[in-house]
């Protein structure tokens, strides 16, 4: 069997980062627009509550990760198996930017 751990070269790397970033701005829109009837839009209320703003939260970030797996069983079965080895790299920048993207959310 040949060895299957060979070098990805630059370009398939910079493949790989231009659709991290289309999936990545394709899922925030998306989540933006489910969301849009959560939460509050004017954060500096006297009586907001933390709870709505919470929950708008936790739906993101579960739609988030929701599609974030399907993305990644997809993919794996869809790449050959000399990129699969970029994929779980790819897969865990995106987990984080779950996070960053609240930022633009709330903001």
């Amino acid at each position: 069997m040949a060895d299957v751990t060979e070098k990805n070269g630059f370009l398939t790397w910079l493949a790989g980062l231009g659709m991290f970033v289309l999936f990545e701005v394709a899922v925030y829109y998306l989540l933006r627009f489910a969301t849009s009837g959560l939460g509050e839009s004017n954060q500096l209320q006297p009586e907001n509550t933390i709870v709505s703003n919470w929950v708008k939260t936790v739906v993101f970030l579960l739609l988030h990760l929701l599609l974030l797996v399907v993305a990644v069983l997809v993919l794996s079965n869809q790449l050959p198996r000399r990129y699969r080895g970029q994929l779980m790299g790819w897969f865990y920048l995106s987990l984080l930017m779950g996070f960053v993207l609240l930022i633009p959310l709330f903001g």
